[in-house]
């Protein structure tokens, strides 16, 4: 693969980056995930090993991706490219930068059907749908919408025409823009409803349900979502960060960004399930109702509650701002490899990716109704097939793999130049990324793989690929 220089766009200043990427960052994990695995894991304690799992496993990996990505000054697969020839290691390393491009237009595929639910509610809300809506109306109301393989591709048609419009533009004209009106709109909308919920009688029991630990609920099973989750909401793995840090001048601090980022991810969701627990308490509902809190349980709480229909609408549009903020991010590696590699023209490959992302997509419209009894991998449908594939595998593999090469591969001098730490600083960094991110990420990635009822035969398993890691590590790579 022939050296390759980054194009002429870049951010125009750190303030960009860092709303870009907490835009990536931020999504329907926030507002629809965290808040369900928080209910489901018995509140505070998991919110407190969460918050650990960001700080050890999350940001060590984040400051790595970006800083691969600035290294290399071009889309994941030619840094990777760069960096291996730059360093004399193997090759096959663009794999890596590939496999994240891959990822995220997978993730993309089925993501903008999901954010299309969003755009639904939040139309649906508008015209008040969800007024004095019971247990059984909400429940109908969700299954109309899924079972109608019509009404999902729209919304689905919907959300992928947004993002290849913004993408298309650009990162200056399209990309920042976009960012630069999304993502204050999404904090103030947050603090609005954030503001309603301290009025509802319940914010107190929220409160308290998220920041006072019980560890006697604290499962292992909970111990390990909390790890899962703290990496893949960070959005590592996928490319974007690699992408978005070679827009990156060299002037700016990739540790400041990176806790920036992190800090601002980690206090919206925290915010976000403020909000959504003090809603769902108020109104004697189960604060553990899974997958199904965002979509019929909330309508629910919304619609019985004075003011609910205003306030219900502007939460689902913070759901649709946070939706669109990540599915921007998702495409961006491969348009930029695209652009870089293949001499694509930016505009050209965004709507050449963007109409075969949204025919990947159609499959996942259709495992909700028409293909709802078409297995693929084992018994999944075919959207719990890409998404147990993209989560599963890809993603920590992409992370594992980055930790693996920012720590044993890249020079001491060269990690310095962008990662710029105190030495103290830099040892616990090389020792966390060396040692205890590659551990957990095995662990929760042999988890999710091996269907053992031992939790030990999970932990050996995880501990027998990682004596591969190190070994691979040491013959191909380079120690301090």
């Amino acid at each position: 693969m022939s050296q390759l220089k980054l194009s002429t766009e870049g951010w125009s200043n750190q303030s960009l980056f860092i709303l870009a990427a907490v835009g990536s960052a931020v999504g329907l994990g926030n507002i629809w995930k965290f808040p369900y695995i928080t209910g489901e894991n018995g509140g505070g304690a998991f919110v407190l090993v969460y918050l650990a799992c960001v700080l050890l496993i999350g940001i060590p990996v984040l400051l790595s991706e970006i800083a691969l990505g600035r290294a290399g000054k071009a889309n994941p697969v030619q840094a990777m490219a760069n960096l291996s020839r730059e360093h004399s290691a193997s090759s096959l390393w663009f794999l890596l930068g590939l496999n994240g491009v891959l990822a995220g237009a997978l993730i993309l595929s089925f993501y903008t059907v999901i954010a299309g639910w969003g755009v639904s509610y939040f139309f649906e809300s508008m015209k008040g749908a969800f007024i004095n809506i019971d247990s059984a109306g909400a429940s109908q109301h969700f299954n109309m919408l899924v079972s109608n393989p019509y009404e999902l591709l729209f919304w689905h048609s919907v959300v992928s025409l947004f993002t290849v419009i913004v993408v298309a533009k650009g990162v200056k004209s399209g990309i920042e823009r976009a960012i630069s009106y999304m993502m204050p709109g999404l904090l103030l909308i947050l603090l609005i409803l954030l503001g309603y919920a301290t009025t509802t009688g319940a914010f107190g029991q929220s409160f308290s349900f998220l920041f006072s630990p019980n560890f006697s609920k604290l499962s292992w099973e909970a111990v390990l979502i909390a790890m899962g989750h703290a990496f893949f909401t960070l959005s590592i793995g996928l490319g974007t960060m690699m992408v978005y840090g070679s827009y990156l001048s060299q002037k700016h601090s990739i540790v400041k960004a990176g806790l920036w980022i992190a800090a601002a991810d980690t206090l919206i969701a925290l915010l976000a399930g403020l909000v959504i627990f003090s809603v769902v308490f108020a109104n004697g509902l189960e604060p553990g109702a899974g997958p199904g809190l965002l979509f019929q349980t909330l309508p629910i709480a919304f619609g019985q509650m004075s003011g609910g229909w205003f306030f219900g609408t502007l939460f689902f549009a913070l759901v649709v701002m946070a939706a669109l903020s990540s599915t921007i991010s998702l495409i961006e590696p491969a348009v930029s490899w695209f652009d870089q590699n293949w001499g694509i023209k930016r505009l050209h490959a965004a709507w050449i990716l963007g109409a075969l992302i949204w025919l990947i997509g159609i499959g996942t419209v259709l495992s909700f109704n028409a293909w709802s009894d078409v297995h693929f991998l084992g018994e999944r449908t075919f959207f719990d097939s890409v998404d147990f594939i993209t989560a599963n595998i890809m993603l920590p593999m992409g992370g594992l793999l980055m930790s693996m090469f920012v720590a044993w591969v890249m020079t001491k001098e060269q990690r310095q130049q962008e990662i710029e730490l105190s030495s103290n600083w830099m040892k616990w960094y090389l020792l966390d990324l060396k040692w205890f991110a590659p551990v957990a990420i095995l662990i929760v990635f042999a988890t999710n793989l091996v269907e053992a009822d031992s939790v030990w035969m999970m932990v050996a398993v995880a501990l027998i690929a990682y004596a591969v890691y190190v070994i691979n590590a040491i013959r191909n790579g380079r120690s301090l």
